[in-house]
């Protein structure tokens, strides 16, 4: 900012996330001498603002202690940056128990002008998103993701109920080693002391939640994201697939999801590994890449893709008006939970 009242502003912020900063300091983030420094804290005083300043070696300007900040002030741009984090962690299922995402949003509009409030409103009635939206349900306890964000930052050990795909609930002490939020979902990953291993949990089958007094280090170089990727790709289905591709991992990577498969680089091209609940899905995919391939398990998958085949062969003869077009086709994979 660089009108003056701006910067009174902006050093009312710093300030406000500082216990205590320079006179120095406060001149050089705000791109103006120590006088004018002194200047603007004399105006927050004037506006009530109880700014003291300390001599000596570990002075300063800081708020007086205990003092209670006015609410929240939002310029338009603020405001607006705000809402569409709010819609977008709405549609996504970013946030987490309903309603809290809503009430937030409505409390932001009832204080905008009403042109912006209008504006705004007409962006968020024909926003789209190219995601999938989240289950409602999938959405995870605000007080489970706040002790798991805790106890992931202080390195300490989980004890918590948990309730698998089929039903079962179990407890489980829980290193936790990240937080992942992957297709609508929310996901911790960490080391799992009942099983022995690394494992991964939905946030939304967690129930009671207590951190512990034991600490734990994470292994070196641990990727939470590629973890959980990896964890969706390896869940136990019907079917282990495995087809090499004739192309290289980085083309095969920005056509191939982690969360699909797994790709791992041969002399003879790229291999893909798997595991699916239906193969006529995976025919389609196959299909769909424009690489020659070749499937190397399991014979059920090279008669879907020849089934596949010999539809698009039928649909392309075919001729006349859209009714000739096919209604429905196979679906593609069903997705299970993971523990």
């Amino acid at each position: 900012m660089s009108h003056p009242a701006g910067r009174v502003l902006s050093l009312l912020e710093l300030l406000q996330s500082q216990h205590r900063l320079t006179g120095a300091e406060l001149a050089r983030r705000l791109g103006v001498d120590e006088r004018t420094v002194r200047r603007y804290a004399t105006t927050l005083v004037d506006l009530g603002i109880p700014v003291t300043a300390d001599r000596g070696r570990y002075g300063g300007y800081r708020l007086r202690p205990g003092y209670k900040l006015p609410p929240l002030m939002l310029t338009d741009d603020e405001a607006v940056a705000v809402l569409l984090g709010l819609v977008a962690a709405e549609r996504l299922g970013l946030g987490t128990e309903e309603p809290a995402t809503a009430t937030a949003m409505a409390k932001i509009h009832r204080v905008l002008p009403a042109a912006l409030a209008e504006r705004l409103a007409a962006v968020q009635e024909h926003l789209g998103f190219t995601l999938r939206r989240a289950e409602p349900d999938a959405r995870p306890a605000t007080g489970t993701l706040l002790t798991l964000g805790a106890a992931t930052r202080h390195r300490r050990r989980l004890r918590l109920a948990y309730r698998s795909w089929s039903g079962g609930t179990s407890r489980r002490e829980l290193d936790p080693y990240g937080l992942v939020f992957h297709a609508g979902r929310w996901y911790v990953t960490g080391h799992d002391h009942l099983r022995g291993e690394v494992r991964t949990f939905r946030l939304d089958r967690i129930g009671e939640v207590v951190p512990g007094e034991e600490t734990f280090t994470v292994p070196a170089g641990f990727d939470p994201v590629a973890q959980v990727t990896r964890s969706l790709a390896g869940v136990p289905y019907a079917h282990d697939v495995e087809v090499l591709l004739e192309t290289d991992l980085a083309t095969a990577r920005r056509r191939v999801p982690p969360s699909v498969a797994e790709l791992t680089t041969t002399a003879d091209g790229v291999l893909l590994r798997a595991r699916v609940e239906h193969l006529d899905g995976m025919a389609q995919l196959l299909a769909g890449l424009g690489w020659p391939f070749t499937v190397l398990r399991p014979d059920g998958l090279r008669a879907a893709v020849a089934a596949h085949a010999r539809r698009l062969a039928d649909w392309a003869g075919r001729s006349g008006g859209a009714g000739d077009w096919p209604r429905s086709g196979p679906s593609p994979p069903a997705g299970r939970g993971l523990d």
